[in-house]
């Protein structure tokens, strides 16, 4: 049995209010944003988080120096600048598939939304940040080794007038590289942002890409030409190619007088599959 009064004792144990700078939205969106593009390229985490990004990362300098010393050897450009994201493009589909689970798959299994979307952090935010993360880790993936088939390049010609037609050349690859990652950011967030698993996520990015591939096939086989020309529409990796060829020409793909359509259908493909995303984010906050 316990006797006696007994008093509470309210100790001062140095808890004080925050006088520091409240640095705001900006700032949270801006650390949201580098944390993502650093989770895309495995920075900051264990090796193996690191080990397919850069493996693709290598795979892609490999082929930007084989086709530097190609070059070099025979004295003639073997694989332009705005080609080498079409010839490199399944790999970026792959990036793609790992990449975009980890950044958004991630913290809907874990459940931790709604800290995120304390304030001054808006669902928009979350999706904006997340977005340019991903579309600024695929273009980095693309202008990295163009930039070294550049710096090789300048290294093969003769006076500056010469350097600066290589870079006339480059600038249409890194722009092509531009109209990718904005094509394929989007679509491949969006997916992402639907399934929790990210085993699943990265089956349903890779299935949209690589199923709708055979509708293109089938659409050439009927032998009108006008399902030819617009056949490409139907898969993202055609689509951006015959962007490609109606932005910078010489594409060679039999799409005639639609490369307005092209361009018109993937910039809809981008903002729409944007819009969805932060439609996405806005239900999960509620």
């Amino acid at each position: 049995m316990t006797t006696g009064n007994r008093t509470g004792v309210i100790h001062d144990i140095g808890y004080q209010r925050y006088r520091g700078a409240r640095l705001g939205r900006r700032y949270v969106v801006g650390s949201l944003f580098t944390h993502s593009l650093r989770t895309a390229y495995g920075l900051g985490r264990s090796g193996k988080a690191k080990v397919f990004p850069w493996g693709v990362v290598g795979i892609l300098v490999l082929v930007a120096g084989v086709v530097s010393a190609v070059r070099a050897g025979v004295g003639q450009v073997v694989l332009p600048y705005d080609d080498f994201p079409n010839a490199v493009v399944l790999l970026v589909v792959l990036f793609c598939a790992v990449v975009a689970p980890e950044l958004v798959s991630r913290d809907l299994h874990s459940g931790v939304l709604q800290l995120y979307f304390a304030r001054p952090m808006h669902p928009v935010d979350y999706a904006a940040a997340k977005l340019a993360a991903m579309v600024a880790a695929v273009w980095l993936l693309l202008a990295g080794p163009q930039l070294l088939m550049f710096a090789a390049g300048a290294f093969t010609v003769d006076g500056m007038r010469q350097v600066w037609d290589e870079v006339g050349a480059l600038l249409p690859g890194l722009a092509y590289s531009a109209v990718m990652a904005v094509v394929f950011g989007p679509l491949v967030l969006l997916i992402a942002s639907l399934v929790r698993r990210r085993t699943v996520a990265a089956a349903l990015v890779v299935g949209a890409f690589i199923v709708t591939t055979p509708v293109v096939g089938v659409l050439n086989a009927l032998g009108d030409p006008t399902a030819r020309q617009l056949s490409f529409l139907f898969s993202p990796m055609t689509l951006v190619a015959a962007v490609r060829q109606a932005l910078f020409g010489d594409g060679g793909m039999p799409i005639g007088d639609m490369g307005p359509v092209y361009v018109v259908v993937a910039a809809a493909l981008a903002t729409g599959s944007a819009g969805l995303l932060v439609a996405r984010y806005r239900k999960a906050a509620v």
